[in-house]
Formats: structure tokens, sequence, C-alpha cells
């Protein structure tokens, strides 16, 4: 490819919040939560079971369609995300209108989770190429755009329910989401083989750090730093996405917020879930990534067990959004952290399989934060089972801190003695 062609990265980085912006408004689940489940005429966490089947589909569908999406290149799918995702937000609507609680589960959950998936993983790996000297960053740029959507979307949601009815309100987003993943795919493609930023020379000035590997999917799964990372994201995920997928309804009956005020909330969340993930990512190329995961970790099992007691408005608030970014920066992070213990050879197939973690926490996570508030009444002792789960990621990430020390001082003396 001729210099001349050469694409410029940060508007591949732009085209990737394209695509993450779009399928982030998952993230402003809660705010349908109350309309949709009144259409229905069925209780808020029957309603939830679309957001769960969601991300379930959103995990698996990157496991197992993360070769596919190497294969492919990320245009073609990208493309494909934004068919899925969009006719699964217009098909919601139909079910809607139809009042076919059946056809909403496929529409949202099946259908819209498979365009999650593939949106999701699709511009990471490209990235990671595109961005070899600030991995932490790009990702971060892109995954922050996931984040960020809450704050677009959740107000733009309520305000058009009120405006044009819950069936209308899904036909106007999904023609919005399809659109614009569309437009975003059509411009991200892969760098070159062996590219470098402009400017750059090994050597001299910022230097890339040795990846501990350069490894396959399948070589990945016989490591135990995969399993290591799989459960700190799956506790990460769990205790994050239960409060994320309650946050509306929760802030409603805690606060005695109206709808519209707990709307505003949930694009607040939307704010720091975005902040966290530009800022923790960045953070993690001068902390390394090992060390960013225990002081979330550490954060949390604190937090998770004051929140509930907290009186104070404000208080509750800054601790709660702390939480939240956190939770998005262990998103975002991760990409860069897999380059770094697996290499970029199957960097996609790997995120996707690590992705698994979100499938499974994004139904186990709320559905303990259901079963433990009906059957105690209490936020307390919901949360406190959440701080729990952050005592065994913690000591997950002191193993791993571990790991990593150990490989990449073999990495430092073979490079001595060679």
């Amino acid at each position: 490819m001729s210099e001349k062609k050469l694409k410029n990265r940060w508007l591949i980085a732009a085209s990737a919040v394209g695509i993450h912006i779009s399928i982030g408004s998952v993230y402003a689940y809660s705010v349908m939560t109350n309309p949709v489940k009144e259409i229905f005429d069925v209780d808020g966490s029957v309603i939830k079971w679309a957001f769960k089947i969601a991300i379930l589909l959103l995990g698996l569908s990157a496991a197992f369609l993360g070769r596919w999406v190497e294969r492919v290149g990320p245009k073609i799918s990208g493309t494909t995300a934004g068919i899925f995702y969009g006719l699964g937000i217009l098909g919601s609507g139909l079910a809607v209108q139809l009042e076919s609680l059946w056809m909403f589960y496929l529409c949202y959950g099946v259908i819209g989770g498979i365009g999650l998936g593939l949106g999701y993983i699709t511009p990471v790996s490209t990235l990671v190429k595109w961005f070899p000297d600030r991995r932490g960053l790009a990702t971060g740029m892109a995954i922050m755009g996931f984040g960020f959507a809450a704050l677009v979307f959740g107000p733009v949601m309520q305000s058009l329910f009120d405006a044009v009815g819950v069936s209308n309100a899904f036909y106007i987003l999904g023609a919005i989401y399809m659109t614009l993943i569309l437009a975003s795919a059509r411009y991200i493609e892969r760098p070159p083989e062996g590219y470098l930023p402009e400017g750059f020379k090994p050597g001299e000035g910022k230097t890339i750090k040795a990846d501990m590997a350069n490894i396959t999917a399948n070589e990945a799964l016989r490591t135990p730093r995969f399993y290591y990372i799989w459960i700190m994201m799956f506790i990460n995920i769990a205790c994050g996405i239960a409060v994320i997928s309650a946050a509306s309804p929760m802030m409603q009956e805690k606060l005695n917020y109206s709808p519209m005020e707990a709307a505003a909330i949930v694009g607040l969340i939307g704010v720091f879930n975005g902040l966290g993930r530009i800022v923790w990512s960045t953070l993690s190329d001068y902390l390394g990534r090992a060390n960013t995961y225990i002081v979330f970790f550490a954060f949390q099992i604190v937090a998770f067990w004051l929140l509930p007691k907290i009186s104070m408005e404000i208080t509750f608030l800054v601790m709660l959004f702390t939480v939240i970014t956190m939770y998005g920066g262990g998103f975002s992070t991760l990409p860069a952290f897999l380059g770094d213990l697996f290499g970029t050879k199957q960097l996609g197939a790997i995120h996707g399989m690590v992705l698994t973690a979100w499938a499974l926490a994004g139904v186990v996570g709320p559905t303990i934060y259901d079963m433990v508030k009906t059957a105690t009444g209490s936020l307390d002792s919901t949360l406190a089972v959440f701080a729990g789960l952050f005592v065994v990621a913690f000591i997950v990430s002191l193993l791993m801190k571990r790991v990593v020390t150990r490989a990449y001082r073999k990495i430092n003396k073979d490079l001595k003695f060679a």
C-alpha cells in the first residue's frame, strides 16, 4: 500500500467510536424497562430478560465469530453488525406494536445481541494494530464510545417514548443505529503488514514493550493467564452490569427520582462509563495492566460494601460513578492487556473468547441482584454479595500480577543473554 493511500489512523479510531456508540445504546436499557413493561403488562424483571439475552448473545457471538471477524476483516464484519443490530431494534418496535413478548426477546435479545457481539470486537484488534505505540489509549477511545452511548441515547429514548410512543421510538432508533454503523464500517480497515506510526522509529524515544507471547487462540486456552483474566472480567462485569441494569428503577426507588430524572442519571452513568474507559486504559499504559485491575478490585470491595450505607445523595452518586469508571475501564484495558499477554496474531478471536465472561455475567449479575433484592428487600444485603465477589477477583488479580512479573523477568533475562 502506497503512503498516499494509507488511511488516517485517527479517522479509523473515529469510525470505531461510531460503531461502539451505536451498539452501546444497550446500556440505556433501564430507561425502556418501565415503558415496555407497561405495554406487555408484566413485571420489570421479565422485561429485563431481553437485556440479559442480548448480553449473552453478545458474548457468544464474539466468541464463536471471532475467527470469522479476523478472516473477513473489519469492513465486512462491521457491515454485518450494523444490519443485525439495526434489524434487532426495528424488530423490537414491531414486537411492541404487536404486543408479542417472545418476538421482543428474539429481536432485541437474539438478533440485536449478535449485532452487539460483532460490532464490539470488529474495531478492537484493528485499532491495536494501528496503535502499537499506544494500545491502551487506542482501545480506550473505541470502547469509550460504548460507555458514552447511554449519555446520548438514555435521554433520547425517554424523549422519544414520550413524543412518539414506544414502538415508533424503536423504529427511529433502529434506523439511526443502522445508518451510523454502516457509515463507520465503510472507512475502517486493517493497517498494512508491519505498519508503524509515521515518525516512529524503534529504539528511539518511546519503545514498544515486548509481548509475553504471540500465540493462537487455541494456544491461549492452554495457559493459566487466560483463565485468570476470564475470572477477573466475569466478576467485574457481573457486579457492574447488575447495578447498570437496575439503575433507573433504583434511582426512582432510593432517591425518589422521576423517570426523566432517573434517565438523566443513566445518562451520567454513561458519561463516567465512557470517561473510565479512556482514562483507565490510558493510565494502564503507565501503571501496567495488572496493577490497574488490582486497583479496580481493591476499591470496589470497599465501595460495594459502603454504598447502601451512605445516606448523603451526592456522596452516594460520587461513589457510584467511580465504580462505573472502573467497570468501563475493565473493558477498555482488556484488549491491550490481551495483546500484552498473547500478542496480536489472533487477538480478535482471543478477545471474543474472553467476552464469554460478559455473556455469562450479563445473565448472572442482574439475576443475582433481582433474586437477593426480592428475597431480602435490602440493597445492603444485595451489594454485600457483590463485595464478596470482588474479594475473589482481587485475589485472582494478585495471581495474575505474579504471572506477568515472572514472564517479563524471563523475557528480559533472555534478551540480556541473546
